[in-house]
């Protein structure tokens, strides 16, 4: 396994996400650190750490509903294993 280093977008989204406390998603471009085989790993590992922050909060139906939403308008931007 690596660790990968995935830049999220959250540009859209965080305006949606204000009573929430992401913690270190709380900005634009995230850049999120993920032990993971392959890329898409990486890439699905950092998005279900985000969703995760917000369900672990508040896991009502309405929350989940939510989060399913606003992942259609997350993006990753970058995954890469640093030098």
């Amino acid at each position: 396994m690596k660790i990968y280093k995935v830049e999220l977008d959250l540009t859209l989204v965080l305006p949606r996400l204000i009573s929430f406390q992401l913690k270190e998603f709380n900005h634009e471009r995230p850049i999120i650190f993920v032990e993971a085989n392959d890329p898409d790993e990486a890439c699905f590992l950092a998005t279900f750490r985000f969703a995760s922050v917000i369900l672990k909060q508040d896991s009502s139906s309405k929350t989940a509903e939510l989060v399913v939403e606003i992942l259609q308008d997350v993006s990753v931007k970058k995954a890469i294993v640093p030098k």
